[in-house]
């Protein structure tokens, strides 16, 4: 993987990744796909998109020998991004296929909204965000992003929650990983981040200039 294209993109076969790409372009960042192990070698910041089913990202990372190699890249201090279905991978695992293990980097599990509100939770939404975050730096709650889901993480799970022992990269008994949360029907956790670990339940490949600060800000971390 040259400088040039030091970005890697995991390429699961469902995610979003074309617009991703669009938008690194936009900022003039050239990115690669990674659909191999081998191929996170050498990258300086790996973004995880994720659109659809919960099972099509787990089993996807599973059957292409990717869990691991990510696991070791992110215990290495690669910058990691999860988008959408990406942030949801971070957790212990989630009730839209509830069998399956998520990468357990977070604990808590992913729920659906209520019901008791339209599904999917699609369209521009704002912030609540609860401390410093260099993700979010430049951002207000005057911001808006781009949703499209139907799960979350529950605000309420992550209350306690402590990260995966450092054996995967994260020293145990560190502070609470949710830096912003969103409301529909109920309080939802919006973006996650934990040192070289970060996430969005919006896409900020959709979310206009807002999007591309959050971007830029990630990507400076892999400078």
């Amino acid at each position: 993987m040259t400088a040039a294209s030091a970005i890697a993109i995991i390429d699961y076969g469902a995610g979003n990744v074309p617009s991703v790409e669009r938008a690194l372009q936009k900022l003039g960042v050239d990115s690669r796909r990674v659909a191999q192990p081998a191929e996170l070698a050498g990258a300086t910041a790996i973004i995880l998109p994720g659109v659809g089913h919960y099972a099509a990202i787990i089993r996807a990372l599973d059957e292409n020998n990717l869990r691991s190699a990510l696991l070791d890249a992110i215990a290495s201090g690669v910058p990691f991004l999860g988008i959408c279905l990406g942030l949801q991978a971070l957790y212990s695992n989630s009730e839209e296929a509830p069998a399956l293990a998520g990468l357990n980097l977070f604990h808590g599990s992913v729920a659906s909204l209520p019901a008791t509100v339209k599904l999917p939770h699609m369209g521009w939404n704002r912030l609540q965000i609860g401390g410093a975050s260099r993700l979010l730096s430049g951002l207000t709650e005057s911001d808006y992003f781009y949703f499209a889901h139907t799960f979350a993480a529950p605000v309420s799970a992550y209350a306690s929650a402590k990260p995966q022992n450092i054996s995967q990269g994260i020293n145990s008994g560190g502070s609470n990983e949710v830096v912003a949360t969103c409301n529909h029907g109920a309080d939802f956790t919006a973006v996650v981040e934990h040192k070289n670990i970060f996430g969005t339940q919006f896409h900020p490949e959709k979310s206009g200039a807002a999007g591309s600060r959050l971007l830029q800000n990630f990507l400076s971390l892999a400078a």
